[in-house]
């Protein structure tokens, strides 16, 4: 065995400090993340709120509505590409 893999077990098992990010202005945005982080949340990823503040199950929808709007998930935009219009 290397000893390059307890180095990566080690680096994995540190929690992640999150920075919160300023949350989406469209609402539009605002729900496509919250969607997305949804699934996540179904699919088995844990929460980002703390422990006392979700006391009670609550459905995957609204701990992501929560996140996003304390700005726990944070998002990538796709740059704007503007496509030439043929008739």
């Amino acid at each position: 065995m290397s000893s390059d893999l307890t180095g990566a077990e080690d680096s994995a098992a540190a929690p992640q400090v999150i920075e919160p990010v300023d949350p989406p202005s469209s609402r539009f945005l605002y729900v496509d993340v919250s969607a997305m982080r949804a699934k996540q949340l179904r699919r088995g990823a844990l929460p980002r709120l703390g422990s006392t503040e979700t006391q009670h199950p609550l459905k995957a929808e609204r701990i992501a509505m929560e996140e996003v709007r304390k700005g726990l998930v944070s998002y990538d935009l796709p740059a704007f590409k503007p496509r030439a219009f043929t008739d």
